[in-house]
């Protein structure tokens, strides 16, 4: 079997790794196999060397597209004279809607028959509930994360899957019942360029405030790639900030307080059980942009699932290193308040059923590419 894959950023790399693995055991064990070939990141190239690792070149909002717009055509029409060349049973889009739900257009224009499944569905009824029929003429097979999604696309004729959120089998392993430091506060710009470069500043400003209020604290930031440690080692110079590479999730885990970018890391974190506030800033077009097109209360995913804001929201302008020092000092002053929160995300995770999303995710890929069950590797 042969199978096209296309993951845009770190978290789509870690999930299209990790259907891949599964995908592997399943057809193993029927005395099959599986040929990968299409683009992601570094974990999808371990496992299949015919997969290009773009990650690197991820953005965030409508300025950035807009001046990365030559590269991103390039490697559109590269990418779909590969998928005409190789002819295979399916391409398989992973996340990142804004590039992929363009291509399963394309694909199917290329070639109607040829299946388009999409996995870590994209979160279009916050901001274009509208864009799902057409979606369900170009897709074959949709997999949820969020058991409301389910509903939500077959009302439109889409096939849909609810397979269960991938973080809750990635993270388990990871998830610590040490103490949390009560001086230590955990820092999240980001994993792109650009997040960090407008995030940051405001969160080293941040510790700056806190740490004139409380001297004993200590701050460490997480940094998601080499070149990201390098940038914001720089950026950190003379401040009370620590910056290492990786190990967000260990952070996480013993962080008494935290500020996470918004974005996968919210939810990482809620995971976790880390007391935290969310922040989000972009381009000024973006955000002007973004908040006529968005139709949900909040942007945390934590808060979407809750139905309240149990996670506090500072967003664009009202990021202010003053506003976060003073709800950080808060949740630091008052422990009953970060252990109402950790109740709060506990309800949250249960929500999002049990672990094997990428074994349920490989099953149900399998099943629609040969319209017959197949059996579970446990």
């Amino acid at each position: 079997m042969k199978l096209y894959l296309i993951a845009g950023e770190a978290s789509g790399d870690a999930r299209g790794a990790e259907v891949m693995r599964s995908l592997t055991a399943l057809a193993a064990a029927r005395g099959e196999s599986v040929v990968f070939h299409g683009a992601g990141g570094p974990e999808m190239r371990a496992l299949a060397p015919a997969i290009q690792d773009w990650s690197e070149e991820a953005v965030v909002g409508l300025w950035d597209v807009l001046k990365k717009y030559p590269y991103f055509r390039r490697k559109f029409n590269a990418m779909l004279q590969e998928i005409a060349a190789l002819k295979p049973d399916a391409v398989i889009l992973i996340d990142y809607p804004g590039f992929n739900l363009r291509m399963a257009k394309a694909v199917k224009r290329l070639d109607p028959a040829l299946r388009v499944i999409y996995y870590i569905s994209p979160q279009v009824w916050a901001w274009n509930q509208g864009r799902i029929p057409q979606m369900a003429r170009t897709l074959d097979l949709m997999l949820c994360i969020f058991p409301f999604e389910k509903a939500l696309y077959e009302k439109s004729g889409l096939k849909t899957v609810f397979v269960g959120h991938p973080l809750l089998d990635a993270l388990a392993a990871k998830r610590g019942a040490q103490p949390r430091e009560e001086a230590l506060v955990g820092l999240f710009p980001g994993s792109r360029n650009k997040e960090v470069s407008r995030i940051f500043p405001v969160l080293l400003k941040t510790a700056k405030a806190m740490r004139a209020l409380r001297p004993e604290l200590r701050f460490e930031a997480a940094a998601a790639t080499e070149k990201l440690a390098l940038t914001m080692r720089k950026m950190a110079a003379g401040s009370p900030v620590t910056v290492r590479l990786g190990g967000s999730h260990e952070l996480m885990n013993r962080a008494a307080v935290g500020i996470v970018a918004s974005g996968t890391a919210t939810l990482e974190a809620t995971i976790f059980e880390m007391p935290f506030v969310l922040v989000y800033r972009v381009a000024p077009l973006t955000w002007i942009i973004g908040k006529r097109l968005v139709r949900i209360p909040f942007l945390g995913i934590s808060n979407i699932l809750a139905g309240r804001e149990i996670i506090r929201e500072f967003l664009q302008e009202a990021a202010t290193p003053e506003s976060l020092a003073e709800e950080l000092l808060s949740m630091l002053n008052q422990p009953e308040k970060r252990l109402r929160q950790q109740a709060e995300f506990r309800e949250v995770i249960a929500g999002l059923g049990s672990g094997g999303a990428s074994i349920r995710a490989a099953e149900a890929i399998l099943q629609r590419l040969s319209g017959v069950a197949r059996a579970s590797v446990r």
